[in-house]
């Protein structure tokens, strides 16, 4: 079982998520890196130049032979990630065209036990389902949630937990601990995410108590985003809680002020490699996967970009993911 199991409960809500710890901002010196810690009080550097050194890994003759005939004769996994900028899940590195990231690493490690050549393609976010699901691309490596909704359409092999987090302009004095804290305020999120779905139901829950909804806001890049919230446009941004934390820290404009898990308030959100319902893809991601979590090369590329935190010991297939919205 992986370590979110147990906290599927409704412990695994706000306040429990573990949040990304991260320190001072990169040295022009030392060819552009960051400092971060993978656990509270454990510093490590990380490379943002594009010559990457990768932690890798062999092939598993076993594992590869999974892998379906077509993507075999080919040589090529084709990865596709958002094009968006998430450091340090999917940004680019100092030559801003090289594709870094935890993201990348771990699908460059399963690429690597499957024996095959990884081919990142950038695109926009919801263009990562148009490819998987007209098969141009195998594999979504792009902080995808599992949610029910989209196990209807795509197969999952989870790899990390999911835990949101609100930002605020560096004291504000704001603590997000509920749907309470967000009603009347003005808040920004990303289009078609499940960040997006967890705030219109929590709009729709005040609106059930009688307080005010959240007035949703939509902005087209990460930094228009930060622009409106340095200039009070909006009170909070609520994204992925390694990319928002990793912002506050390089910055030291904001601040996250509430974690939440991906999935609500009774299931730990999990991310997965995404790939097309049937595609018979997705139980040798799943082989690889626990192959690198067992090896120790797995960790290794989590404490490289500061997320031991939301590790897991095993890889599932479509366990249970957010639920349905209400309408």
């Amino acid at each position: 079982m992986s370590l979110s199991i147990p906290r599927r409960t409704a412990a695994a809500a706000l306040g429990l998520a573990s949040a990304l710890v991260l320190a001072a901002c990169g040295n022009p010196s030392d060819g552009g890196t960051t400092e971060v810690a993978a656990t509270k009080g454990a510093g490590t550097k990380i490379n943002l130049s594009p010559q990457q050194h990768r932690v890798t890994t062999g092939k598993v003759d076993s594992i590869a032979a999974e892998v379906p005939e077509r993507i075999r004769e080919r040589g090529t996994l084709e990865l596709v990630q958002s094009s968006g900028s998430a450091a340090p899940l999917t940004f680019y590195a100092t030559d801003d065209k090289t594709v870094i990231g935890v993201e990348s690493d771990i699908a460059y490690l399963v690429a690597d036990v499957l024996g095959l050549e990884p081919h990142i393609n950038t695109v926009s976010w919801e263009n990562v389902f148009v490819g998987l699901d007209s098969a141009k691309y195998d594999v979504g490596f792009s902080n995808i949630t599992v949610t029910e909704e989209r196990k209807e359409k795509y197969d999952f092999a989870t790899y990390r937990e999911d835990n949101l987090g609100f930002e605020a302009k560096k004291g504000s004095g704001l603590k997000v601990t509920g749907p309470e804290n967000v009603a009347g305020r003005t808040v920004a999120v990303q289009s078609g995410t499940n960040q997006e779905k967890l705030l219109i139901e929590w709009s729709k829950e005040n609106e059930k108590a009688g307080r005010e909804p959240v007035d949703i806001k939509y902005y087209q890049n990460d930094s228009d985003t930060y622009l409106a919230l340095r200039s009070g446009r909006i009170d909070l941004y609520l994204g992925p809680n390694p990319t928002a934390a990793h912002h506050a820290a390089t910055t030291g404009k904001t601040e996250v002020v509430g974690t939440y898990s991906g999935a609500g308030a009774t299931l730990q959100g999990l991310i997965a490699a995404t790939t097309k319902k049937d595609s018979g893809l997705v139980e040798p991601l799943a082989d690889a996967l626990n192959h690198v979590i067992d090896n120790g090369t797995y960790a290794k590329v989590l404490e490289r970009w500061g997320l031991t935190d939301e590790a897991v010991t095993k890889s599932e297939i479509n366990p249970p993911g957010l639920p349905r919205t209400d309408k």
